[in-house]
């Protein structure tokens, strides 16, 4: 019988840097807008050449992942750069409510919480730990903690393994991120929220660790709903 299988090619290095590198931005640790290191720094931080960074770096500007500013460096992609992309036009051109972001996120969120009780590896959940750490040392703090809240469903879309859902995520990220800092500010108003919030991300964690599928579903769909809840019964 006859299989047609495909000779295995070796990875090559840029290969291996480009992907190292988009998986930081898919995961939310290097986040739109932020200045990224200098291509020299990169090649004694990953320790290859130069140009082996270079072209990796080429092939994430091509997919908008990253731009580069004349005069001022490389700079990790917002949806403002280059050519927008179709789903924040049409959120823009709707004029997109909270409540309609919230929605939306229960459908992609559910499912990919599903997903990574399922698919997660060990990086995956050492992530999104991490996230919670930050969190909770922002609010202590006295600050919001969204980026480490963004972050955190960032880690869970990359934990899928599924590679559409985690572009359509990181196309959604700026106004996730968004979403995230208002809903948060509002919730600051009413003392014990932000601990609510808290733990409710350390339930979803709990679910997808124990690979409980229908578990993280329903503990992103509570953390969601809880929000619903609040902002439908906010005055105004």
């Amino acid at each position: 019988m006859t299989v047609p299988l495909k000779p295995i090619k070796p990875k090559r290095i840029s290969d291996q840097v480009f992907d190292q590198i988009r998986e930081l931005i898919y995961r939310g640790k290097l986040k739109p807008g932020e200045k990224m290191m200098t291509e020299r720094e990169l090649a004694q931080q990953m320790k290859v050449s130069r140009t082996t960074v270079r072209d990796a770096v080429q092939r994430l500007v091509a997919m908008g992942l990253i731009v580069q500013r004349q005069g001022q460096g490389t700079f990790v992609g917002t949806y403002e750069t280059g050519i927008k992309n179709p789903i924040i036009k049409a959120m823009e051109d709707q004029n997109t409510s909270l409540e309609d972001l919230l929605e939306v996120r229960m459908g992609l969120e559910c499912n990919a919480a599903s997903l990574a009780a399922v698919r997660a590896d060990g990086s995956d959940l050492k992530a999104m730990s991490q996230c919670i750490k930050e969190m909770e040392n922002e609010i202590e703090q006295g600050r919001l903690g969204n980026d480490a809240d963004a972050s955190f469903h960032m880690a869970i879309a990359y934990a899928s393994k599924n590679p559409l859902h985690i572009l359509i995520m990181r196309n959604f990220h700026d106004y996730l991120l968004h979403g995230i800092r208002e809903n948060l500010r509002s919730l600051y108003e009413e003392p014990g929220n932000i601990e609510i919030i808290v733990i409710q991300h350390k339930a979803i964690l709990a679910a997808i660790t124990a690979r409980d599928a229908e578990g993280a579903y329903a503990a992103i769909q509570n953390h969601i709903n809880f929000v619903l809840d609040f902002l439908d019964k906010k005055p105004g």
